[in-house]
C-alpha cells in the first residue's frame, strides 16, 4: 500500500516537461487552412481540422465514387469475380455479386480545392486537377464537425449539416497551431519506419492526449510529454515520458490491440499503416516541420502509362487502372508483411503481377515492394483500359488484370 502511494504521489507531484510552444519552432504551412462558409452566409477563415482527426495536407480525405468506373462503361471483356457467400450452409446472392462494386475514393487535402456538402451524405469534390467527383459518405470524413481557428473569433466547431462549401488556401506564416506536429521512428517486427505520426489514427499533435490506466488510475497524456511508446502483449504498453520516467499502461485502444492503426507519413512510400501485432517500439519527438504546404501538392495529371500483357500485345497512353484510378494524385493500396501502404502514383514506376494475389510495385528511385491486398494488386483488380480522346480506333484498349505482365508509368 505504501508503495502505491508513493507512485500515485510521484505522478501527481513530479512536474512533466512541457513541449516547447508552436509558435516557437515550425513554420505551420503544413497545416490544413481554409475559409467555411456556412448556409447562413458567414465566412469562417484559419486552420481547420477535421473533427479530432485530420489536421495536415497530407492527410487523407475518404469518402465513396459512385457506382460506374471512370471508363463510363465496363469495357468489353471484362470478367467480374463473384465471391461466394454462404449462410449456415446456404448460398445467398447479394450486392457482392454486382458487376461493378462502389468503390473508395482517397485523397490527400494538399490535392483538393474545394469541398462541397450536398444533401444526405452526397459531396461534392473538387480537385486542384479541375476534376469535379459527386461522392457518397462512407467514412467519418463526410458529416464530420469541422474546427476552424478562425483569426477574429479562436475556434470555432461547425456541423457538417451546417457547411455551403470548404475552400482550401496556402497556410499563411502567421498562423499558430493549438500544437506541434509529431514525428516517430517506428520499430517493427517487419521494419523500420520514420516520418510524421498520427496515433490511432488521430492523435498527431503534441497537445493531443494518450488514454489508458495505469496501476493507479486513469491517465490523459498529452502526445508531446511522451519519449517512446512500446508494446508489451495485446493489453498493454510500456510509456517513457521525456522526463525519464517510465510505467506500464491498459485499458484504452490507444495503448492495446483495439488501437486502430499508427499511420506514419514516410517520404519513402507515402501513407504506410502499421498494425498492433507487428508493431514493438515508437520514438516520439516534435517533427523538424509541420509538413509540405498546400502549393507543394502540383496540379494532378492524368496517370499515363506503357501497358504490356503476358501474349506480347500493348498500348501506350491515358490509363483508368482498376478501372477506377486514372489522375496521378490517386493512390494504389496493397499490404505487405501485414503492414499497409498507400502510395501516390506519381510516386510508382512499375507495375508487375507476379500472382493472384501479388504484385510487385518499383518506387521511383528503385524501391521495390511486393504487395498484396483486396483490390489494386490481386485478382480483384478490374484490369486496366485506355481513356481519353487519343485512343486508337484499332487494337487492344483493355486488358484484364490477368492478361497484364507490367505496366510501365511515364512521366
Amino acid at each position: 500500500m505504501l508503495r502505491r502511494f508513493a507512485i500515485l504521489s510521484l505522478l501527481a507531484v513530479a512536474p512533466l516537461a512541457a513541449p516547447a510552444p508552436a509558435d516557437a519552432a515550425q513554420d505551420p504551412r503544413g497545416f490544413l487552412y481554409g475559409t467555411v462558409e456556412t448556409d447562413s452566409g458567414n465566412r469562417y477563415t484559419g486552420l481547420l481540422r477535421w473533427g479530432r482527426e485530420e489536421s495536415f495536407w497530407d492527410d487523407h480525405f475518404n469518402a465513396t465514387k459512385p457506382d460506374e468506373p471512370a471508363t463510363g462503361a465496363l469495357p468489353e471483356g471484362y470478367q467480374p469475380r463473384s465471391r461466394k457467400v454462404e449462410v449456415f450452409g446456404l448460398e445467398v446472392a447479394g450486392p457482392w455479386d454486382r458487376a461493378w462494386a462502389t468503390r473508395q475514393f482517397v485523397a490527400r487535402f494538399g490535392d483538393i480545392e474545394e469541398i462541397r456538402p450536398l444533401r444526405g451524405d452526397r459531396t461534392e469534390v473538387r480537385m486542384k486537377s479541375g476534376t469535379v467527383y459527386r461522392l457518397g459518405g462512407g467514412s467519418n470524413d463526410v458529416g464530420a464537425d469541422i474546427k476552424v481557428r478562425d483569426a477574429t473569433l479562436g475556434e470555432v466547431e461547425i456541423e457538417w449539416e451546417r457547411i455551403r462549401s470548404i475552400r482550401f488556401a496556402p497556410t499563411p506564416a502567421s498562423a499558430r497551431p493549438a500544437g506541434e506536429r509529431l514525428w516517430t521512428k517506428v520499430r517493427t517486427a517487419v521494419g523500420d519506419f520514420e516520418g510524421y505520426l498520427q496515433w490511432d489514427k488521430e492523435e498527431a499533435l503534441t497537445g493531443d492526449k494518450l488514454d489508458g490506466e495505469t496501476e493507479d488510475g486513469k491517465v490523459s497524456i498529452e502526445m508531446g510529454r511522451i519519449k517512446a511508446i512500446e508494446r508489451r502483449s495485446r493489453r498493454a504498453s510500456t510509456l517513457e515520458l521525456v522526463d525519464g520516467r517510465r510505467f506500464e499502461i491498459s485499458g484504452s485502444n490507444d495503448v492495446d490491440a483495439d488501437n486502430r492503426g499508427i499511420c506514419v507519413e514516410d517520404a519513402r512510400f507515402g501513407r504506410v499503416e502499421i498494425p498492433w501485432d507487428v508493431f514493438e517500439r515508437a520514438e516520439i519527438s516534435v517533427g523538424p516541420d509541420s509538413g509540405r504546404g498546400y502549393d507543394d501538392y502540383r496540379k494532378g495529371g492524368p496517370i499515363e502509362a506503357r501497358v504490356s500483357a503476358r501474349d506480347g500485345r500493348a498500348f501506350s497512353g491515358r490509363i483508368a487502372f482498376d478501372l477506377d484510378e486514372t489522375e496521378s494524385w490517386e493512390l494504389l493500396d496493397g499490404a505487405q508483411d501485414d503492414v499497409s501502404y498507400s502510395i501516390p502514383f506519381e510516386r510508382v514506376a512499375r507495375i508487375t503481377p507476379s500472382s493472384r494475389s501479388r504484385t510487385e510495385v518499383v518506387l521511383e528511385g528503385g524501391l521495390k515492394l511486393r504487395l498484396e491486398g483486396p483490390t489494386d494488386v490481386s485478382e480483384s483488380n478490374a484490369g486496366v483500359a485506355l481513356v481519353g480522346p487519343e485512343r486508337p480506333g484499332s487494337g487492344p484498349t483493355y486488358f484484364a488484370w490477368d492478361e497484364i505482365a507490367s505496366i510501365e508509368l511515364e512521366r
